[in-house]
Order: C-alpha cells, then sequence, then structure tokens
C-alpha cells in the first residue's frame, strides 16, 4: 500500500473508487457481527486454543513441493536474512460484477507484526494478503478473512514456523466458523482462502480452494498456488479416499472446489473425522530476489478470463505506465469485466520494488548459418576458375 503500515479489509461489492484499497486512517472495525466475536462460547472471546485441529494430513497430500523454476525452500524467520530486502508498495480492488451479491472479500496488512500486536525487531518487512470467494453467501468468507490472520498472528509458533502456523491457522479458522454455525445456522456457506504472507525476503502463499496467486519474476509469470479442481487428479483422489465421489466436475455433485473453509451444513462434505472437503492449505514458499517484480492475488473471477502470464504482461505494462498498484487492480479488474467474466472480481497487486518493472531487451540470437555439399562444390567450382 502507498501509505504502509494499515490494515485495510474490503468487504463491500459496489462498483465505486472506494474499492480500492491503498491504505486507511486506522485499523477498521471488526466486520463482524456479535456472534462471530463473542458468541462462541457463551459471550466469551474467541479462544484460538480451543479451535485448534491436529495437522493430520491424507497421505496424498504428503508430497514434495511442486517444482518451480524460482528456489523453492522451507522457510522460517531466521531464515529471512537475505542481503535482498523487498519494498513493498499494495493496491487492491473488488467489483460485484454480474452477480446479484457480491461474496469476494479482501484482506491487506503491509506491516502485518505491527498490526496485530507483533514485535519487529529489526524493521524487515512483514505483511499478509488475503482473498477469499464466498459461496452460499458471504458469512464464511468475512468471518475467514478477519480471524485467518488473527489466527496466524497468535500462534505460538509463528514466526519461527511460518508454515506450520499458517496450515494450523486454516484448520483453527474452519474449527471456529463450524461452532459460530451451531449457534447461528444462518451463518451456513463456505468459502475458499488464499493468504499470501512476506517476511522479510520469504514469501509463503497458502490456498485452500481455486483462488490464484501468481509471482512475476522478471516478466515471467510464476504460478505460487495450484487451484483446487474436484477433476485435478490429485485432488480426486483424495476425495475418493476420503469418501466423496466427483460427478460431472463437481465433488459430491454439489461443489465445484475440493478445498475450502466452511460448508459444514453440507451433508456428507466435512465431518470430525475428516471429509472428502478439506481446509488443509497447500503451501508453496520461496526467497524473493531482486528480479521479482510483483505478486497478483485474486478470485477465480479474475482466472476465468486470464490466464496467469496473460495477467502477468498486462498488469507489468500497466505498472510501467504509472507504476500504481492500486490503478493496476482495477485495471485488472475492468479488463475482467471487458471479458465478460461472469463471477464477483477481487484482486490484490504488490510491488517488491520503488520503481515501475524494466523494460526487457531481448538478447540477440546469433544465427548459425550454414552450406550445403552442393554449394560448397559450386564454391570450390568458381575458385578454381579464378585460379585458373
Amino acid at each position: 500500500m502507498e501509505e504502509g503500515n494499515k490494515v485495510n479489509i474490503d468487504i463491500g461489492g459496489g462498483k465505486s473508487s472506494e474499492n480500492g484499497i491503498s491504505g486507511c486512517e486506522g485499523r477498521p472495525p471488526n466486520p463482524l457481527s456479535a456472534v462471530y466475536r463473542h458468541g462462541l462460547t457463551s459471550g466469551q472471546p474467541l479462544d484460538p486454543a480451543s479451535c485448534k485441529k491436529p495437522l493430520v494430513r491424507h497421505h496424498s497430500l504428503q508430497v514434495k513441493k511442486r517444482a518451480l523454476d524460482i528456489s523453492v525452500e522451507r522457510l522460517s524467520i531466521n531464515d529471512c536474512d537475505a542481503k535482498y530486502v523487498p519494498v513493498l508498495r499494495s493496491g487492491a480492488w473488488s467489483d460485484i460484477g454480474t452477480r446479484s451479491v457480491m461474496e469476494d472479500v479482501l484482506v491487506c496488512a503491509d506491516n502485518f507484526l505491527h498490526d496485530y500486536g507483533l514485535k519487529n525487531s529489526d524493521e524487515s518487512p512483514s505483511a499478509f494478503y488475503g482473498v477469499f470467494d464466498g459461496h452460499g453467501g458471504k458469512h464464511a468468507a468475512d468471518f475467514a478473512c478477519y480471524h485467518l490472520p488473527r489466527f496466524i498472528a497468535e500462534d505460538e509458533d509463528f514466526p519461527m514456523e511460518i508454515e506450520r502456523a499458517i496450515s494450523s491457522a486454516f484448520l483453527q479458522t474452519d474449527n471456529a466458523f463450524a461452532e459460530a454455525c451451531s449457534l447461528d445456522v444462518d451463518l451456513a456457506s463456505g468459502t475458499t482462502a488464499l493468504a499470501a504472507l512476506i517476511i522479510g525476503s520469504s514469501l509463503v502463499v497458502a490456498n485452500a480452494g481455486d483462488c490464484r496467486a501468481v509471482l512475476c519474476h522478471r516478466g515471467k509469470a510464476i504460478e505460487m498456488s495450484r487451484d483446487h479442481k474436484p477433476v485435478c487428479s490429485k485432488e480426486k483422489k483424495r476425495i475418493e479416499a476420503s469418501g466423496g465421489y466427483v460427478y460431472d466436475g463437481y465433488l459430491n455433485g454439489q461443489l465445484n472446489v475440493a478445498r475450502a473453509l466452511g460448508d459444514w451444513h453440507m451433508e456428507g462434505m466435512k465431518g470430525t473425522d475428516g471429509g472428502p472437503l478439506s481446509a488443509e492449505p497447500e503451501l508453496m514458499s520461496t526467497r524473493l530476489t531482486e528480479e521479482d517484480e510483483f505478486l497478483i492475488i485474486g478470485c477465480d473471477g479474475i482466472w476465468d478470463v486470464f490466464m496467469s502470464q496473460n495477467a502477468v504482461d498486462f498488469a507489468r505494462r500497466r505498472l510501467q505506465e504509472h507504476n500504481d498498484p492500486v490503478i493496476c487492480s482495477k485495471e485488472l479488474v475492468d479488463e475482467a469485466l471487458k471479458r465478460k467474466s461472469g463471477d464477483n472480481l477481487a484482486v490484490v497487486v504488490v510491488c517488491f520494488q520503488p520503481q515501475p518493472p524494466p523494460n526487457l531487451i531481448a538478447p540477440r540470437v546469433r544465427v548459425h548459418r550454414s552450406i550445403s555439399a552442393e554449394g560448397l562444390k559450386e564454391l570450390q567450382s568458381f575458385l578454381d576458375q579464378l585460379d585458373a
């Protein structure tokens, strides 16, 4: 964010300029009703410990991280001492699109450790960005938007064990929302969730659903998340092993995502012993370098009409023109509307450099020319005539 150091939560869905986020005058009020904040345990504040769920992973999830064209590694706060330090500038935009209701929600916190009451002794960058795509209502998206970053900040292992804290926070948020729904059935809904956390030069992306994060690495799109669709072989295998099935591309014939928070009201999706719909995020992480220019995170309304590289190319050109992540976010949304996206739209653009992306000069390709055997004979004949 241009002004930085403030948390901003967008839960609106209109088309006005208020949807552009570039900083705010202070911490926003909790966007959720009293039942979210205090109604979980007889009027007492939410206790993170009561919502913890063991991190039991299905065997199909215990695989190595996806190989990227840039280094991917396990991170902790002790690893964040690299020479390169990103300069964070972020912006966001949302639009109701062609839908009758707005169910996309986003949050930007450019100074995460400070804003959530944690000490940052070396003043290195710390930021949290999230997008949440609700379905069946926006209660789950609102709930996750507010509570997920808080659960991360309150985890005793954060920031020493970033990835474990993030995974735990996703499951805690899911369990807390289940308890909220048991007290108020009108909250029943679900949401996909994608969170990007930056500590020092380390970027960690956690995703559950079909939101997407794409890193621009010197003009090249690097996908930092994988869309969790039921038809994906890995997700289909996990779903079927958990007692579910995929019908016509839908999980149990009902949902077009394989992972989400909430949806506890849907029969056969979730239970105390697990289920085919998982709230466990998939994590990808990398060390940012000077060649990393910006990050785009967005709900699926953006990616329905943009390929990852296409979105990076589009955003890169815009940033070269004005170098403003807020305007760039709005332009991405406007372009998605022009391309006839049929969904709500929400996107966050995070720049890592103070200057706009540089012009890339394509290296001159050295042409290796050859001559045929027949050509050699003709050349030799010509030379022989000269000698004569």
